[in-house]
């Protein structure tokens, strides 16, 4: 696992994957900032965080879109399947090597509660609960752009149907305002990464969907795993 990690991270870096979605993601979080917070003159971070995860949807899949789509494009997945590493081991180092570009670009993001902090006295529970909760959101979308990027040899449509998945899985809330069935929205209500998200922007460390996030994340990197292990048998 540790050659593929660094194998990943090293592509971040030699190609401009990494240069463009860490260029992307602080160019929307900070816009997103400006407007939400600095722009209304106010200290409550939870509109921009909110705001951050649709921005999600079309920024993470610029991370993930190569990751397998790329092996198979360069004719170097065989190697990858032949190779004495395990196909979880190759699945895991490619998802740390994403989240570590991921959680390395967030942490940037914190110098834009400087201002804040400076000129206000701002509610760290809520920023701290925020930013928890991105973080697992993003991870969340990762494994959800792992698992797409292991089922075409083509990056666009790696991304494009990852965009696709994770614009279901935070639009489905909206759906509860047009059904009148009281069992259905609340089942829509379980699985809406939106939904879930709303007591982090509180400042409430929300254990129950902490483990819904975790377990959404683990579901997808299990069936990427899945997917290269019938293609090994195959």
């Amino acid at each position: 696992m540790t050659a593929v990690y660094k194998r990943e991270m090293r592509s971040f870096f030699t190609t401009p994957t990494g240069y463009v979605f860490a260029a992307v993601f602080l160019c929307a979080a900070g816009f997103l900032f400006s407007l939400t917070t600095l722009q209304m003159q106010t200290n409550d971070v939870s509109a921009y965080y909110q705001i951050l995860m649709y921005a999600y949807i079309v920024i993470i899949p610029l991370l993930t879109m190569k990751s397998f789509a790329e092996e198979k494009k360069a004719k170097t997945e065989q190697l990858l399947l032949t190779s004495p590493v395990s196909l979880t081991s190759i699945v895991l180092g490619k998802f740390f090597a994403a989240a570590t570009m991921f959680l390395g670009t967030v942490a940037l993001t914190f110098l834009f509660t400087v201002p804040l902090a400076v000129y206000s006295d701002p509610n760290w529970a809520k920023i701290f609960g925020c930013t928890i909760g991105i973080v697992l959101i993003g991870l969340c979308f990762i494994a959800v752009g792992l698992f797409m990027s292991s089922l075409t040899d083509s990056q666009f449509t790696a991304a494009v149907s990852t965009i696709a998945v994770l614009a279901g899985l935070v639009v489905v809330a909206v759906l509860n305002g047009l059904i009148n069935n009281y069992y259905l929205r609340l089942v829509l209500d379980w699985i809406s990464i939106y939904s879930r998200f709303r007591n982090f922007t509180y400042g409430i460390f929300d254990i129950p969907s902490a483990i819904y996030y975790i377990s959404v994340c683990a579901v997808f990197l299990f069936l990427t795993v899945r997917v290269y292990d019938k293609r090994r048998t195959a």
